[in-house]
């Protein structure tokens, strides 16, 4: 069985050139056919975007059923995540990740955890977006593989954590989660080509996106469509990662 996974940063679907445009950001992910799509960065009823739930409109144009998380509320304006689907779904868990405190202004970050059927077989999805500061997103990471989320016994394999993690390979909280989890680009999931990176859109040379996945998953494919409206619709380019799924 095969799974298609998409992980993008939709920087509250305001494209490079200023443009607030939600369907602009729908057909970049509607022209790759994803089976789950893992979102950051949404606004839903905000002032500065027009009051628009962008979570519902982008379910609503890619036909999909979804589930938000808001890492971040003020008063009825709400800040957050999405996974978005065709397939069998439930939701299991969503909610809030460690605040580091010593530094103050910084934004909330929470994850999202849905359940999704791929013929018989369930699979673990959960998406996040991770801090910007080193030492807040080693709470955060070491939370994300702790008992609330992937040491739960809810959590079976197959699994997939994915989203924005802010995190190059070459960070501390890369490497705690990829104790945890084999990185999707990586040989070790059976995959031998050069990563793909997916930051910043115009001239991508980061690799901050990431998916990581527990036994089970093989990577058949990865991606980045690197096409004008891709590169201008926000300040990531989707990640696209084609899996096998093991039985």
């Amino acid at each position: 069985m095969k799974l298609r996974l998409m992980t993008y940063n939709v920087h509250r679907c305001v494209g490079g050139d200023r443009r607030l445009d939600v369907e602009r950001v729908a057909e970049v992910i509607s022209a790759h056919e994803p089976d789950v799509v893992a979102l950051q960065e949404l606004d839903v009823g905000r002032l500065r975007t027009g009051h628009v739930d962008q979570a519902h409109r982008l379910a609503e144009l890619l036909k999909m059923g979804f589930h938000f998380h808001p890492a971040m509320t003020v008063e009825e304006e709400l800040y957050g995540d999405a996974i978005l689907t065709h397939l069998p779904e439930k939701l299991i868990k969503s909610g809030p990740l460690p605040f580091y405190r010593a530094v103050p202004g910084l934004e909330p970050r929470g994850a999202l955890w849905v359940e999704v059927m791929v013929g018989d077989k369930p699979v673990q999805i959960i998406n996040t977006h991770l801090g910007l500061i080193p030492q807040e997103q080693k709470r955060q990471a070491a939370a994300l593989v702790g008992e609330a989320w992937m040491s739960s016994d809810r959590w079976k394999a197959p699994g997939v954590l994915l989203g924005d993690f802010n995190a190059t390979p070459y960070s501390a909280t890369y490497r705690l989660l990829k104790a945890a989890a084999r990185d999707a680009q990586s040989v070790s999931a059976g995959w031998a080509k050069a990563p793909t990176a997916t930051f910043p859109s115009t001239f991508p040379f980061m690799r901050i996106d990431h998916v990581f996945l527990t036994k089970g998953l093989k990577t058949l494919n990865v991606f980045s469509p690197y096409d004008a409206m891709a590169r201008v619709a926000s300040d990531h380019l989707p990640l696209v990662v084609d899996l096998e799924i093991e039985v």
